[in-house]
């Protein structure tokens, strides 16, 4: 037998079995708590769960991403950098190089600034005072 057909028999099969034994000794008892929705260990309360958040913290994930992936791709360099030799080094140097020119793009254009919606609460007597020695 080989190693293929051992690998579409016996996995499938041993998914099922242990799907099955999951069914027979999985306790099973659901009350409506358990059946709730469960939204960061509290629940949805009434318009919590859809209000408005600002689009830089998808772009700020999106750029991390973005940029982790592309220095997993020095990896491979890395891993055979004695085979490459000069070529290799120039290729990778010309990476680096677009790599930062792109950061410095986004640092340019604030992509990586996450604007604070805290606003400072001043007391009535201190504002009241701020505006008179204003006037």
């Amino acid at each position: 037998m080989s190693s293929t057909i051992l690998f579409f028999i016996f996995i499938p099969l041993l998914a099922f079995i242990l799907l099955a034994v999951n069914l027979i000794f999985a306790p099973h008892n659901p009350y409506k708590e358990k059946d709730s929705v469960f939204e960061c260990g509290f629940h949805s309360f009434l318009g919590q769960n859809r209000t408005q958040f600002s689009i830089s913290f998808f772009i700020f994930a999106l750029l991390f991403l973005l940029f982790d992936l592309e220095i997993l791709l020095v990896y491979p360099y890395i891993v055979s950098a004695y085979i490459n030799g000069i070529y290799g080094l120039v290729i990778m140097l010309i990476f680096f190089i677009v790599l930062t020119l792109g950061f410095a793009f986004e640092l340019g254009k604030k992509a990586l600034s996450i604007d604070s919606r805290q606003v400072s609460v001043v007391s009535d007597n201190k504002q009241s005072s701020i505006i008179n020695k204003i006037k």
